[in-house]
């Protein structure tokens, strides 16, 4: 298997699992996504790609954050 393959099978078990926790946390971030440009440098680890969201979703991943402290 390649290594960038092997950095986007990575990227997007990640990626899976991040999307999920959030879902739990009644967070969505549309815009998340696998930063494929990073999975194909050999220099960097593969990255993702938060985006952007809105006021609202930033108050309920700040809760999520926050929520056990």
């Amino acid at each position: 298997m390649t290594t960038t393959l092997r950095k986007l099978r990575e990227a997007d078990d990640v990626y899976r699992r991040l999307l999920v926790a959030l879902a739990d946390a009644d967070v969505l971030l549309p815009s998340l996504r696998v930063d494929l440009s990073s999975c194909a440098d050999e220099l960097i680890a593969p990255l993702l790609d938060l985006g952007r969201c809105n006021l609202p979703t930033a108050e309920r991943l700040i809760a999520a954050l926050t929520s056990d402290r």
